[in-house]
């Protein structure tokens, strides 16, 4: 895990290190030089780093592969493709938190999910034009797969991914049903929307419920089914 706790990263982001002789290892996280170093320490008993492979390119996924790989013998680093096989591992493209996101697949079971499913909490979805209902089909996509065992990029492992996978749909749809509920009743203020469609959020991430909000909102818009005459 890396030093670099935040509302958004939970705990920190979790590195992992898959197979050996060499391994591959998943999502270095931030340019941190102490977690590197712990990477590279713990893949040396795996038979050393043959690959660096990406969920997405945000930097606290992302932002340590140019020095770990400079560091180790220069493996390559790769964000592969939906249904590419590098590693042990198979791609599946699941947009929504990021356009370029992926889940890794093992044949046995077990999702590297990325952002996608968090071990605890909510993964943020932006509002760029069609990423919840991207997210969702996400969603939906892994729900078809029936991982057995869930490593996400923060928090702890999901151990029951159908249950989580579900909770996480219901919450997005919970969030809509809520938003429906206010417009058909006439309200077109964005700050009482949010006020009470996500009256759980705490103050540090109020913001973040603001844009997620949008998101929702486009989503909406995009199904026709959006009132033009919102406020704020």
């Amino acid at each position: 895990m890396a030093p670099n706790p935040g509302p958004m990263t939970l705990e920190g982001t979790n590195t992992y290190l898959y197979g050996e002789d060499p391994c591959v290892v998943i999502d270095p996280g931030p340019d941190d030089a102490g977690h590197l170093e712990a990477v590279q320490e713990a893949a040396a008993e795996r038979g050393g780093i043959g690959l660096v492979l990406l969920t997405h390119s945000h930097g606290d996924h992302a932002d340590g592969a140019q020095r770990l790989t400079a560091t180790a013998d220069g493996p390559q680093v790769v964000l592969p493709k939906d249904g590419e096989e590098r590693g042990g591992l198979r791609a599946l493209a699941t947009p929504g938190h990021a356009a370029d996101h992926v889940c890794l697949l093992t044949e046995d079971g077990v999702c590297f999910s990325g952002d996608l499913v968090l071990g605890e909490g909510s993964t943020f979805v932006p509002p760029d034009g069609g990423s919840l209902a991207a997210y969702m089909d996400s969603l939906h996509a892994v729900q078809a797969e029936s991982p057995q065992l869930i490593c996400p990029g923060h928090g702890p492992w999901v151990s029951d991914p159908a249950a989580k996978l579900a909770e996480y749909v219901e919450h997005r749809e919970m969030r809509e049903r809520r938003l429906l509920a206010a417009l058909e009743r006439g309200e077109r203020s964005r700050q009482a929307l949010l006020d009470e469609v996500w009256d759980d959020a705490p103050a540090e991430i109020r913001g973040v419920a603001a844009l997620v909000m949008e998101a929702h909102l486009q989503k909406l818009a995009a199904e026709g089914r959006l009132s033009a005459d919102l406020g704020d």
